[in-house]
């Protein structure tokens, strides 16, 4: 972790953006903070000395149970963390590769959604801003 704003501590974090062959999207409800019970694509902070490429692929199948392969970076985004520090997250655009879809981990709930579903759940802050910005909002 390195020192951000206000001498809050930056962790870096890694969150899966995964889009089926029907163009909808992977999506968790997540048990904890931060954003805890509203809808967030798979994702979290990286173990020490894993890259944010390596944490996307681990995260996915902790929190959803499937196998992805990373298709390219979509973009960072900066969330505020509970303890007053900075979540520095690399988004990655993941195809799915395997495994059988399941909430685990950090998730309630996990599943597929389209463009109306999805606009229709209470999502973490800026995720609908940040998809729909990278041109990556389900169909």
């Amino acid at each position: 972790m390195t020192a951000g704003p206000a001498g809050g501590d930056r962790q870096a974090c890694a969150g899966g953006i995964v889009l089926d062959a029907a163009g909808r999207l992977l999506v968790i409800q997540r048990r904890n903070l931060p954003s805890a019970g509203l809808w967030s694509i798979p994702g979290g902070r990286c173990a020490p000395g894993e890259s944010p490429l390596d944490a996307c692929i681990r995260e996915v199948a902790e929190e959803t149970g499937l196998d992805v392969a990373v298709v390219r970076l979509a973009g960072r985004v900066e969330l505020d963390a509970p303890n007053g520090g900075i979540y520095d997250v690399d988004d990655f655009v993941c195809e799915p590769v395997g495994g059988a879809l399941r909430a685990g981990d950090d998730a309630t709930q996990a599943r597929w959604v389209d463009l109306a579903e999805f606009t229709a759940l209470p999502t973490a802050p800026g995720l609908y801003d940040a998809l729909r910005g990278w041109g990556l909002l389900p169909r």
